[in-house]
């Protein structure tokens, strides 16, 4: 994006792509399918973005969805708005999006020279004079491109295996920038004991998940999650994810509580309780349950609750009620850590905005030095936001360059 705004205004441009391909990361967003932005009006957009969204007021005021949709739309790539404002190409094919972009840049007159990864920042009297490249083609050390203007678009560090290794971290660093710490974030996270591996391949629909930090509610969704091997994972979860990590981070003790039934209040749902017993008084504990619960969760609840599989609806007390209902709205599970870069959709932290600006994304450091997309220290949730905050960064920077 950034690339071929700066080429159709008629500056010479050239796009250095590390990986073979471009577009890599791209490829494989949104399972495959690239939920390239939402619907949601700016304000509410903007709260979806941290650590602090704002900074990106400018840059959607120029160029924002509806920007963003008709433009893929006049490149021939159509596009659907699913549950929750998630707009998706209509094809369901994330490799339409690069291609499409592709095509686009290079019709407006980007160079692009792939396996070309940039190994330094040429940068003279505070201000940037070009990039120092492996010197392949010219047999020496390292060969230069001068340019008055250079924007960094390189991704964070998650899915490394698409060239998104932190190069952009390291480039900003020796210009002075500041790099806020980067960690996994919309990562699934790891749970202590053998809680989650009981239940593996269980996902759960309509349920309220809690983000409890050192005994204090920190943040609570709803939606999906899922059981895995080491933990849990699903979009509530991942939304979560990145408060969960920098707790983990700063050592504070970290759990999920999932309310099972958040349509029911503590007192209906003791009606319900009432209801199913009295109805199936002569049923055992765990035939109950199956009205209750998915089937990989009985043995869990089971043992939770501490009721026996054997008594009959009937024989149920009091106390026992109380305590299933108690664990069905605050079923906790403690978080132990989370998953590598690898499995992580994004990367939280990055170069410092306030040493961006945020009508131009230049440096306020080095003059001609620009950033867009994931380098800069903004994350956002599941449903769109990431990337049409890459689209947007890099559409500001592409035009300010010039």
């Amino acid at each position: 994006m950034a690339a071929g705004q700066t080429a159709r205004s008629g500056a010479n441009t050239l796009l250095l792509e590390k990986m073979p391909r471009a577009g890599l990361k791209l490829r494989i967003t949104g399972k495959g399918r690239c939920n390239l932005t939402n619907t949601a009006d700016l304000n509410e957009f903007i709260k979806h973005l941290r650590p602090d969204g704002r900074f990106l007021r400018q840059a959607f005021n120029r160029f924002f969805n509806s920007d963003l949709i008709a433009f893929f739309e006049n490149l021939g790539v159509p596009t659907v708005t699913e549950r929750g404002g998630r707009v998706f190409p209509a094809s369901g094919r994330a490799g339409d999006i690069a291609d499409a972009l592709l095509r686009w840049s290079g019709d407006c007159g980007v160079t692009m020279k792939t396996r070309t990864p940039v190994e330094s920042l040429l940068i003279k009297e505070g201000r940037v004079a070009g990039v120092q490249v492996p010197g392949v083609s010219s047999g020496k050390g390292s060969a230069a491109f001068h340019s008055n203007s250079v924007i960094i678009t390189t991704g964070g560090a998650s899915y490394p295996l698409t060239g998104s290794t932190g190069d952009g971290y390291r480039l900003a660093l020796s210009a002075g920038h500041t790099v806020v710490p980067v960690r996994p974030a919309l990562v699934p996270l790891e749970t202590q004991g053998d809680i989650a591996r009981r239940m593996e391949n269980l996902n759960l629909r309509n349920v309220k998940a809690g983000l409890w930090t050192d005994g204090k509610k920190t943040a609570e969704e709803f939606g999906e999650m899922g059981f895995t091997a080491f933990g849990i994972t699903g979009p509530a979860i991942l939304t979560l994810s990145g408060k969960a990590v920098d707790g983990l981070r700063q050592g504070k003790k970290v759990s999920i509580s999932i309310d099972l039934k958040p349509a029911l209040d503590k007192k209906k749902l003791d009606e319900r309780l009432l209801r199913d017993f009295d109805a199936h008084g002569r049923q055992q504990f765990k035939h109950i349950l199956k009205g209750l619960l998915p089937r990989k969760m009985i043995p869990v609840c089971l043992d939770l609750t501490n009721i026996s599989p054997e008594k009959q609806g009937h024989q149920i007390t009091a106390v026992e009620r109380k305590r299933l209902a108690e664990w069905l709205k605050n079923f906790r599970i403690d978080v132990s850590g989370y998953r590598p870069f690898d499995e992580a959709i994004i990367t939280a932290g990055g170069v410092d905005t306030k040493e961006v600006d945020p009508y131009t994304m230049e440096s306020r450091i080095v003059k001609g030095l620009y950033f867009a997309g994931e380098v800069l220290d903004i994350d956002g949730d599941t449903g769109g936001y990431n990337l049409q905050a890459a689209f947007s960064t890099g559409w500001v920077a592409g035009r300010s360059a010039i």
